[in-house]
């Protein structure tokens, strides 16, 4: 136990110290990149949901009429979090832990649980930052590098007992799904729960392989080519070291950069967005739906 935690420290020190690429300050008509392609084939994905072009409008409404939200924020364990529950479904259903990027537990990572919801899924977007939320990169980065990482990882395990025991959930499989630092703790979660699968988007990698076995469901990495904080050596380390911990594991690779799956962000890459996401879609079916 005391192994875990000093590696769950290391984690955090490297969280910290990393500055990684500005995630996207939110603005009012983000700019998809043109010339950024996919590099994985597109995976037909069922047309149900959100799709991307309406979870990109979503982002482009003002301020002064911001979109409806379809879920609610509940107790769990000593802290809150946003809950969005599928319409129509009754326990027990598949569920996710929602895992949010630099800036917080904000409305971009609050339709991403109603956008999993959508799918069929409970959804539960932890808050690592105690309620706050960063509005510009000095504000995230100075949060980030606040947070404890044992507070961080009983957060999360809290979360993913939440989701089996809340009586409106009873969830059979579960999950976790991350954006950059979201994305490097749903990977902390998958060592330290049970998990059913995990998807990583652009998060920070473990390379060691002896770590990595601690794995026991499939895991899914997508990674953008461009990413100066998550560079493609980097990428092709951390699967060469799943592949030699023994994890199934997909890694995707995608030409555009850091947060491009972000609507609110300068480096929003549509095209890669929507590919990532029918990827998405097809593992969690899989894994939590079999």
């Amino acid at each position: 136990m005391q192994a875990d935690l000093e590696k769950s420290a290391a984690f955090g020190a490297n969280q910290a110290q990393q500055k990684l690429p500005e995630d996207a300050k939110p603005t009012p008509n983000p700019t998809p990149g043109a010339d950024a392609e996919a590099t994985p084939a597109p995976v037909e994905a069922r047309p149900i949901g959100v799709s991307e072009e309406a979870f990109r409008a979503l982002h482009q409404l003002s301020t002064e009429t911001p979109p409806a939200l379809k879920g609610e924020m509940v107790a769990v364990g000593g802290g809150q979090a946003y809950l969005s529950l599928p319409e129509g479904k009754v326990a027990p259903m598949p569920a996710v832990v929602v895992i949010h990027e630099w800036w917080g537990l904000n409305d971009h990572i609050r339709h991403w649980a109603d956008r999993l919801a959508a799918e069929g899924y409970a959804a539960l977007a932890v808050d690592l930052y105690g309620g706050k939320a960063g509005t510009t990169p000095e504000e995230a980065q100075a949060l980030m590098k606040a947070v404890d990482p044992a507070k961080a990882q009983a957060t999360l395990a809290e979360a993913y007992a939440f989701l089996a025991e809340d009586a409106r959930i009873k969830a059979p499989r579960r999950a976790s799904v991350g954006w950059c630092f979201g994305g490097g703790w749903s990977l902390q979660l998958a060592l330290a729960q049970p998990e059913d699968a995990a998807v990583i988007y652009y998060g920070r990698v473990v390379t060691d392989p002896e770590a990595l076995t601690k794995i026991q469901g499939k895991l899914l990495g997508i990674f953008a080519n461009q990413d100066q904080g998550i560079p493609p050596k980097d990428v092709d380390a951390f699967e060469a070291a799943l592949k030699e911990a023994g994890v199934d594991a997909r890694i995707l690779r995608y030409d555009a950069q850091h947060a491009f799956a972000n609507p609110s962000s300068a480096r929003y890459d549509a095209p890669a967005a929507e590919a990532a996401w029918a990827e998405v879609q097809a593992f969690l079916r899989a894994e939590l739906k079999p």
